[in-house]
């Protein structure tokens, strides 16, 4: 059964620190891994995407320098260090999986599979 299971969001001034978590349910070696940010009335935009095959990471423009992605192998789980949290990051963030890793589409939400159900990160 295929599953994956966000947890780590939770509401931060402004400046502060949070680090979210992806749980998978199976090994995601050679999977693409992403997290996905969405506000209300706006669609999925990619905020960072992970291939473990090479490792190759990719990061939005706007977290570049503040958010780092990471994955730890043994336990299936994909991270987001989010650091100097800024009021525009506020939304629901998805953990998302798919087999391909086409560089182009990695911050695409279209070619991702499977989806956790998200875990809300508010700034003020």
């Amino acid at each position: 059964h295929v599953q994956l299971v966000e947890s780590g969001g939770g509401s931060m001034q402004a400046g502060g620190s949070l680090t979210l978590a992806c749980a998978a349910s199976w090994n995601t070696y050679s999977w693409s891994m992403a997290w996905f940010r969405q506000t209300p009335g706006q669609e999925r935009e990619g905020v960072a995407a992970i291939f473990s095959g090479g490792p190759y990471t990719y990061y939005a423009d706007w977290v570049k320098g503040r958010f780092t992605m990471s994955q730890d192998a043994d336990k299936n789980t994909l991270y987001l260090q989010m650091n100097s949290l800024k009021p525009d990051d506020t939304g629901m963030y998805y953990c998302a999986a798919k087999r391909e890793a086409i560089p182009a589409t990695m911050l695409d939400a279209s070619g991702y599979n499977y989806w956790g159900q998200g875990t809300q990160v508010t700034v003020s």
